[in-house]
């Protein structure tokens, strides 16, 4: 309704097009949901376009952050198990201190 292709909602709907399935669609199978206009199906797959671009991008962008939230906690891991050798050294250390005296 956005691109003033009104006339092709109800097709649409009685087709049960969603987002999902709307990315799907290319020129052969928006002509068989009735998009005889080229123009019509041009301004579409346009659309779509931008639209699988636009869903790329962010799926990249979901990776990246993924990937920078993985590498922060192995640092965080590594962190705890630097720590935790230098705390088992100070005791064991300790501990001989006691057990030479």
């Amino acid at each position: 309704m956005s691109l003033n292709l009104e006339q092709y909602v109800s097709e649409f709907s009685a087709q049960n097009i969603n987002g999902e399935n709307l990315l799907q669609l290319d020129g052969s199978k928006l002509k068989a949901l009735g998009m005889t206009s080229s123009q019509d199906r041009a301004i579409i797959k346009r659309k779509l376009k931008e639209m699988k671009a636009s869903l790329e991008k962010a799926r990249k962008a979901q990776e990246k952050m993924e990937k920078q939230r993985e590498k922060l906690r192995k640092k965080e891991q590594e962190q705890l198990q630097r720590r935790s050798k230098k705390t088992d050294k100070c005791s064991s250390d300790a501990t001989e201190g006691t057990n030479e005296q």
